[in-house]
C-alpha cells in the first residue's frame, strides 16, 4: 500500500476540504471543545509544555488554540503540502522521518496517519514516539469507525486508508500510554498516574 503523493495536497484540495464552507471538513465549535479538552488534560495531569509540535499542521487550527489554552508554549508547524508550507510559512517534513534536535512536550498529530499506507504508518507511530516525551494528541480515523457507521462519507477523502485500530495501537503502545479521548501520554513522562486513571495502565 503506497502512501498519498505529496501532488494530491495542493491548492484545490484545501479548498474543498478546508476553505469552501459548503464542503469543509473544519466545524469552529468542535474545534474549539476539543482543543479546551485536551488542554485542560493537558494541565490536568501536570504535563508541563514548553515546546510543541503540530505533525501535519494544515491551515494551523491548533495554533491558536495552542496560545490561548497554553500560553507561553512554543508552537511549531510542520507541513507536508509545499502550497500550504508556502502560504503559511511551516517547516516543510513528513510523519515518517521528520527529525528534532530534541523532542517536544506536546505533539498534535490530526487527520494525518490515514494517508499513509501501512509500512510508512508503523514508521510514523514510531517516529513520534521519538518526537513525544509528554503527551500526544492523535486523531485518526479506523476501519471500525466506517463499519459503524460515524463517518460521513460526504465530508470526508475517499482516498484515505482504512486500517484497524489495533494497528494504530499497537505502534503506539511501546511509546504512549493511552489516557482516553485521544490523548496519549509518552512513557518518558514523570507523571504519576492511579491505576484506574488510564485504560491503557
Amino acid at each position: 500500500m503506497q502512501s498519498a503523493s505529496e501532488l494530491w495536497f495542493d491548492e484545490a484540495y484545501y479548498q474543498r476540504y478546508y476553505f469552501d464552507k459548503k464542503t469543509s471538513v473544519v466545524d469552529p465549535a468542535h474545534a474549539e471543545r476539543l482543543g479546551a479538552f485536551v488542554c485542560s488534560y493537558l494541565h490536568y495531569l501536570r504535563v508541563p509544555v514548553t515546546r510543541v509540535l503540530d505533525m501535519g499542521c494544515g491551515i494551523g487550527l491548533w495554533r491558536d488554540m495552542v496560545a490561548r489554552h497554553l500560553p507561553g508554549a512554543r508552537y511549531h508547524g510542520v507541513e507536508y503540502s509545499a502550497y500550504l508550507c508556502e502560504r503559511f510559512g511551516w517547516e516543510r517534513g513528513s510523519v515518517v522521518d521528520y527529525q528534532a534536535g530534541e523532542p517536544f512536550d506536546f505533539v498534535i498529530c490530526q487527520g494525518v496517519l490515514p494517508y499513509l499506507g501501512t509500512q510508512d504508518l508503523r514508521r510514523a507511530l514510531d517516529n513520534l514516539g521519538r518526537l513525544c516525551r509528554g503527551a500526544l494528541y492523535l486523531e485518526a480515523v479506523a476501519r471500525e469507525d466506517y463499519e459503524r457507521d460515524i463517518i460521513d462519507e460526504d465530508l470526508t477523502d475517499p482516498r484515505l486508508y482504512r486500517h484497524r485500530a489495533t494497528l494504530y495501537r499497537r505502534g503506539l503502545e511501546p511509546h504512549f500510554i493511552d489516557m482516553g479521548g485521544g490523548l496519549w501520554l509518552s512513557r518518558q513522562a514523570q507523571v504519576p498516574l492511579f491505576a484506574l486513571e488510564s485504560p491503557g495502565q
